[in-house]
């Protein structure tokens, strides 16, 4: 088997600069690599998100960057009082076990804060 060291999810963006201020400044993550055209922020872990500067490049409405925190409420008031766009207020989805908002950064990504109801949730990095 493959050892996988780290995950990054590259997202394609109109506007490095705006893009890295909501997920610097509102999101709080930290700047480990800029790169000119692409900036990598740490979310957990071995875990990482990456913006790209792509002129004419949208989002795609199917993609959801999803940060598992106990904190959602917390995280809800954070991103209202910084003026970012929320689509509902958090609430328990029983279909999938959590409870959940979604939020928008600045390209239309969908940035869902959940956490797990579901006890069976075990985080790879909780043991």
């Amino acid at each position: 088997m493959n050892n996988i060291d780290s995950q990054i999810t590259f997202c394609s963006v109109s506007d490095l600069e705006r893009t890295s201020r909501f997920w610097g400044e509102r999101m709080g993550l930290e700047l480990v690599l800029d790169q000119g055209t692409c900036r990598i922020y740490h979310t957990t872990g071995k875990a990482y998100l990456g913006f790209c500067q792509r002129d004419g490049v949208a989002a795609v409405e199917q993609i959801i960057l999803t940060i598992v925190s106990e904190e959602v409420d917390a995280w809800h008031a954070r991103l209202v009082a910084s003026g970012a766009e929320i689509d509902h207020e958090p609430r328990h989805n029983p279909a999938y076990g959590i409870y959940h908002f979604f939020a928008r950064d600045p390209d239309g990504y969908r940035v869902e804060i959940q956490r797990f109801d579901d006890p069976a949730w075990n985080s790879p990095g909780d043991d």
